[in-house]
Order: structure tokens, then C-alpha cells, then sequence
């Protein structure tokens, strides 16, 4: 809630727009909404300031208005930048720009608006451009909630999502599938991710009884004009979708009377050519779609509109309307080679892919078959495991592996990169389980924000500038049992495998190969992994066995937090053996202690099938950690955290606050 003086900048009331943009100069066009609710006419001057990430003014513009009573006034304003730091991924540059609005020489409001300035474009040859360069999307898409946190925003708790992504190597977010909270989008500028902003996972036609399709007729312009609106200064925004998955791709889905299994198969699978959009037809769907494009571009006619399709045929109506500048599959990898043909001129990419099914520390092998979970939607589907296996051989029917449509984006330069289904489990739509299963199994980190090990994929990929190594499964097996061994790796032309010092041969990927595998017989004792380039030493994992739970360690992401409230320390519980290592099967019940400047927001271990609370001074290891989280109660000094379970040595740490 806002209290403001009766002449000023409207809510939202800025539109910046960077024009002629070069290593040299930039040209910053302003259009700024003011109101002036005041009894009587108002002389103004209105005067914009830029200043660098410094706080040196850099350009400055300045006009002399009057607005008479009551009325809303939009003006034009220019600023010329010299030599501007150009908004990128890995160096995301903010300027701000501060207007004020004086009367009689008196500041009476003053609006900020960080701004940053770049070029790109999406390319049906190329994919995505920015700043003049080729650039893969590497991205994911994002749930608003944050596990044992809940959906209440929590911006340390956002950031910290965004911190593990950033090192995997991602570098985009699409926000699925509503308005997302200003603090991520802040942060993402902040950071230099490539968001997709996404308004409506449906219209008109309805998926579940109480969906949003009940205020869309009455409600969309409005709530789509707030988005744009409200939305479209940030530097991290390239693309709006304008819808997920909706219903009006088809003539009639029939989903209005179905169940959610019966609607997912034709969300899915249940297409047929008198669905879709006839030649030369411009349908009601159509039409809906060209509207609610052309009041995006509207509103701001600086980005591209798409929407997240999952009827890949060129006749589905909202492809048919002519309006989506960038065509956005989801899924469909079989369709993919296709796309320059269908769709000739139109950039594109996967704006949701994959939906791999995994539980962080489970494997079943062997690990070169694949488990497609569920086979359909409307056949009943139980494992007694609740679990799904972390080899990337598990998958959702609609989906792929991993290394399936990360092959494709690699490969083709025409797809502008993908938005994998999801970063983070989430709670809710616990494919392919049903109860007692919670949460998600897609995200390629856990609810409690710890990688699984795909995660090592990506990061082999898309962090060149990182030598990865990443050797898995653990070395806790039945003795003689057969193990995959796998390893992702980077920077290395071969990996070679010891077991108790004994090589199992050396390994190399080919061309489109994402992994390297051994298939060996289990003896408790050490294995090693040894990744060479040039037959120098590039990397070295070593797993070694453990022995029986001894010990628990505790590891805050942040040793120190602020004294304002709100800020957090995420602590990672272990159980060790009595030589430090991890026990990959541990479930030991840790109790908490907190004393000090804090207390216990949260505790989590990433179990998709646990109904523990989130809110307790305890929880059960899920194959060897869970997580607690610490809040600042609004004191400064230092938060003293001890965690215990029977039979174990106690850990301990402690957390400053400033």
C-alpha cells in the first residue's frame, strides 16, 4: 500500500524502451503516466535522472506540464546514454532511472525504475540473439512455492533457488504458468536469467471445476494488461506466453466434463484431425489468440509473444491465428525437425520439455532400460517403491530423458533453446504416484533444494568454464549384486574407473553420448573416478563405502544472515559414518535445537511421499540428509543450532547475525 501525494507517477506508471542501441550509444525513449488527483490544475516539472550501478548520473532529461484536475496524463521522455554497459547473462548491468515530479520547486514524488539495456531477437536460423551473440536458452520452468516454505514469498528463499540454478549452468525461467512475484522477476534481472512470462494456464474452456476459466471472460483483459503493465521494464523479460497448454488449440477438447486423467489424455494423446483449425479458417479460437496477442504488443511493443502448445500440428488454432511471434512446443520431440518446414520464418523453442521422473539417491537397474511412468493416464499405475529412478530412465509418457531433448537443442541451431519441466520439485501433482506421494518427482533439484543427480548433466553441458566430474551411484550394495556406475564430465576426452584400486576400463563419450557407464560387481571398499584430457588429470571423485551412522553434520549455506526478520540460513543435515562418510540410506530422526537471534522456519528432506510436517524441531534423513531452515526473529548476535539422534554424535553450528 502505497501513500502518495495527489500529483504523481501512476502505479506502473513508466515504459522505458532503449532505441539505437550500440557499443558506443543508446537512446532510452520514456513514456510516463501521471495523474493528478489534486482539486485543481497542476504546473509541474518532471525530470528523469539516470544513473549507473554506482549512482553517477549519466543522462538526465527535464519538462516543464500542466495537468488540469482529475485527469490522467502520459508524456514523452529521452535520454541519451554514451558508452552504455550493455544488460547480459553473465554480466547483468541495472541502471535506474529516478523520476520526480516538483511543484513550485518541491519534489512531491519520486518513482524508480531499474532498466537494462540490451539488443536481442529470436531467429528462425539461429534461435536466440543477444547483445549480437548466439545464445542457447538453458532454461527451466518454475512453481511459485518453495517447499517446507510454503507460497508465501520468502526473496532470500527465491534467491537461493536461483543461486543452485546459476551454478548448474541455467539461465532461464519460465514462470509457470501465472504472474510471478515482483521479487523473482527482481531477481532474475539481478542475476541475468532469460524469463518467459506467462499469464494464463487456461481460458475460456475449463481444465478442473474451479479453474481460472470461470473469471476469464470477465477478468483477462484486465489481468493481462496488469502483467504487461506491471512487468515490462524488467531486463530479464524477453518473451511473454500468453497461455499454457489451453484447450482452445483444439475445435472442442471435450474437457469440460471430463475427469483430470480423462483430460489429460486428450491434453496429451487425444487428438484427431477434426480438432484442429481448417485451411483458411480463422476460428473463434483464433481469433481470441490474435486478441489477447495484440493487446500484449500494445502494451509493450518491445518483446515477442508466444504460448506453451502441446498440439504441435500446424493446424492448431492458436498457431493458425498468425499472432504468436515465436512458436513454443511442449514436448513433442518427434516434431522438433519438422518445425522450419511447418512453420517457415518462425523462430522457436521448447517452452516445456522433458518431464523426466526422479527421487533423489534411489537407482533401478539396469539403468539402460527405460520406465515409462505412467504408460497412459486413464491405466492404473502402482510401484511399491514410490519412487523413480535417477538414472534418467524414467519418464513421464508425454515426455523424454534428459539426454533425449537436450540431444535436440544441442544440435539444431534453429531451436532457440528449451524450458525444462521443472527446476525444483514442487508440491503438488506427484506424477506418477498418487497417495501418500505429496509432491513432484520432475525437478532436477529436490523439494529441499538438493541436486539430484541429473543435475551434474546439465552442469557438464552448460558450465564449460567448470571441470565437471560426477561419478554415481553410492557403494552401498549387496555384495556380488551388478552396478551401473555412471559419470557425467566436462573438459575431458575419457573417464576411467578404478574399484579398490582395479581399473574397470576407460570410458569416452561419442558425439550425441551425455554419460559414460560401467556395469560391475559389487565389493565394498573404494571406487574411483579419474577424468583425463591430453592424458593429464582433469578431475577425481572418490565413493567409498560406509559403515553404520555415527555422526551428523550440519552446513548453513550462509554462515551469516541479516538482523531484519527475514532473512535465512539453509542447513544441510548429513549422517555420517564414524570416517565421514555419507550414508546413502540413512533415515535417522533428527531432533533440532535452536537458541539465539532465530528459530526454525522450516525442515524438509526432499521425500515426495512424507508426511512429516514442514513445521516441526525434527525430521527423518532421506537417503543420509534432510534440512532445517533458520529465520532471524529480528535480534542481532548469533543463532546456535544442534541437532541430535540417538545413537549419533551430535552436530552443531552457528549462524551470525548482523
Amino acid at each position: 500500500l502505497s501513500k502518495l501525494h495527489p500529483v504523481h507517477v501512476a502505479q506502473w506508471g513508466t515504459l522505458v524502451m532503449a532505441e539505437e542501441v550500440s557499443k558506443n550509444s543508446a537512446r532510452l525513449l520514456l513514456r510516463i503516466t501521471l495523474d493528478n488527483e489534486s482539486d485543481a490544475d497542476a504546473a509541474l516539472e518532471l525530470v528523469s535522472e539516470l544513473t549507473d550501478e554506482n549512482g553517477v548520473v549519466v543522462g538526465k532529461a527535464s519538462d516543464t506540464l500542466t495537468i488540469a484536475k482529475g485527469i490522467r496524463h502520459e508524456t514523452l521522455q529521452e535520454i541519451s546514454v554514451a558508452d552504455p554497459e550493455l544488460w547480459s547473462i553473465e554480466r547483468p548491468y541495472l541502471y535506474n532511472i529516478k523520476t520526480e515530479v516538483r511543484l513550485a520547486g518541491k519534489t512531491v514524488d519520486t518513482y524508480d525504475t531499474p532498466y537494462g539495456i540490451r539488443t536481442f531477437c529470436f531467429d528462425a536460423e539461429k534461435g536466440f540473439i543477444l547483445n549480437g551473440k548466439q545464445v542457447k536458452i538453458n532454461g527451466v520452468c518454475m512453481h511459485h512455492d518453495l517447499g517446507c516454505l510454503g507460497a508465501a514469498v520468502n526473496t532470500r528463499a527465491i534467491e537461493r533457488q536461483l543461486e543452485i540454478l546459476k551454478e548448474m549452468g541455467c539461465n532461464g525461467i519460465r514462470c509457470a504458468h501465472n504472474p510471478p512475484a515482483p521479487e523473482l522477476l527482481e531477481l532474475c534481472d539481478r542475476m541475468g536469467f532469460i524469463v518467459m512470462d506467462e499469464t494464463f494456464d487456461m481460458w475460456r474452456k475449463k481444465k478442473t471445476a474451479y479453474d481460472y476459466s470461470r473469471y476469464f471472460n470477465e477478468w483477462h483483459e484486465r489481468d493481462l494488461t496488469d502483467l504487461i503493465v506491471r512487468d515490462r521494464n524488467h531486463p530479464s523479460i524477453f518473451i511473454w506466453s500468453i497461455g499454457n497448454e489451453v484447450l482452445e488449440q483444439w475445435t472442442d477438447a471435450k474437457a469440460d466434463t471430463l475427469s483430470p486423467e480423462e483430460a489429460n489424455l486428450v491434453l496429451n494423446f487425444g487428438r484427431s484431425p477434426d480438432m484442429l483449425a481448417r485451411e483458411g479458417e480463422m476460428s473463434v479460437n483464433s481469433l481470441l489468440t490474435k486478441k489477447l496477442a495484440d493487446m500484449v504488443k500494445k502494451l509493450d511493443p518491445t518483446r515477442p509473444v508466444t504460448a506453451g502448445c502441446n498440439e504441435p500440428n500446424p493446424y492448431n488454432h492458436l498457431f493458425r491465428s498468425g499472432a504468436l511471434d515465436v512458436i513454443g512446443f511442449n514436448y513433442h520431440d518427434d516434431w522438433f525437425a519438422g518445425v522450419p518446414r511447418n512453420f517457415p520464418g518462425k523462430p522457436f523453442i521448447v517452452t516445456e520439455s522433458v518431464s523426466g521422473l526422479m527421487t533423489r539417491g534411489y537407482y533401478r537397474m539396469p539403468s539402460d532400460s527405460v520406465f515409462l511412468w505412467p504408460e497412459r493416464w486413464d491405466k492404473p499405475f502402482y510401484d511399491a517403491s514410490f519412487s523413480c529412478s535417477s538414472y534418467d530412465n524414467c519418464h513421464a509418457p508425454w515426455g523424454n530423458r534428459h539426454e533425449g531433448t537436450l540431444r535436440h537443442v544441442k544440435n539444431n541451431d534453429f531451436i532457440g533453446g528449451q524450458y525444462i519441466w521443472t527446476g525444483f520439485d514442487y508440491i503438488g501433482e506427484p506424477t506418477p504416484y498418487g497417495w501418500p506421494a505429496r509432491s513432484s518427482y520432475f525437478g532436477i533439484v529436490d523439494l529441499a533444494g538438493f541436486p539430484k543427480d541429473i543435475y551434474y548433466l546439465y552442469q557438464s553441458e552448460w558450465r564449460p568454464d567448470k571441470n565437471v566430474l560426477h561419478l554415481f551411484p553410492h557403494w552401498n550394495w549387496t555384495p556380488g549384486q551388478d552396478i551401473d556406475l555412471w559419470a557425467y564430465y566436462n573438459n575431458a576426452d575419457e573417464v576411467e574407473l578404478f574399484v579398490n584400486g582395479a581399473s574397470q576400463g576407460v570410458r569416452s563419450k561419442g558425439k550425441d553420448d551425455f554419460h559414460v557407464m560401467w556395469r560391475v560387481r559389487y565389493e565394498p571398499g573404494t571406487i574411483k573416478a579419474v577424468s583425463r584430457k591430453g592424458g593429464k588429470v582433469v578431475a577425481e571423485q572418490e565413493i567409498s563405502t560406509a559403515g553404520e551412522p555415527a555422526q551428523i553434520r550440519l552446513a548453513p549455506d550462509k554462515s551469516t544472515i541479516s538482523a531484519d526478520g527475514k532473512d535465512l540460513s539453509f542447513v544441510t543435515v548429513e549422517i555420517l559414518d564414524k570416517d565421514g562418510n555419507l550414508c546413502p540410506n540413512a533415515e535417522n530422526d533428527v531432533t533440532f535445537a535452536v537458541a539465539g537471534a532465530g528459530f526454525i522456519a522450516g525442515v524438509d528432506n526432499g521425500n515426495p511421499v512424507s508426511l512429516e510436517k514442514f513445521k516441526a524441531n525434527h525430521r527423518k534423513a532421506f537417503y543420509g540428509k534432510c534440512l532445517v531452515v533458520l529465520q532471524n526473529n529480528g535480534q542481532s548476535g548469533s543463532i546456535r543450532l544442534t541437532a541430535a539422534a540417538d545413537g549419533l554424535k551430535q552436530g552443531a553450528a552457528v549462524v551470525k547475525v548482523n
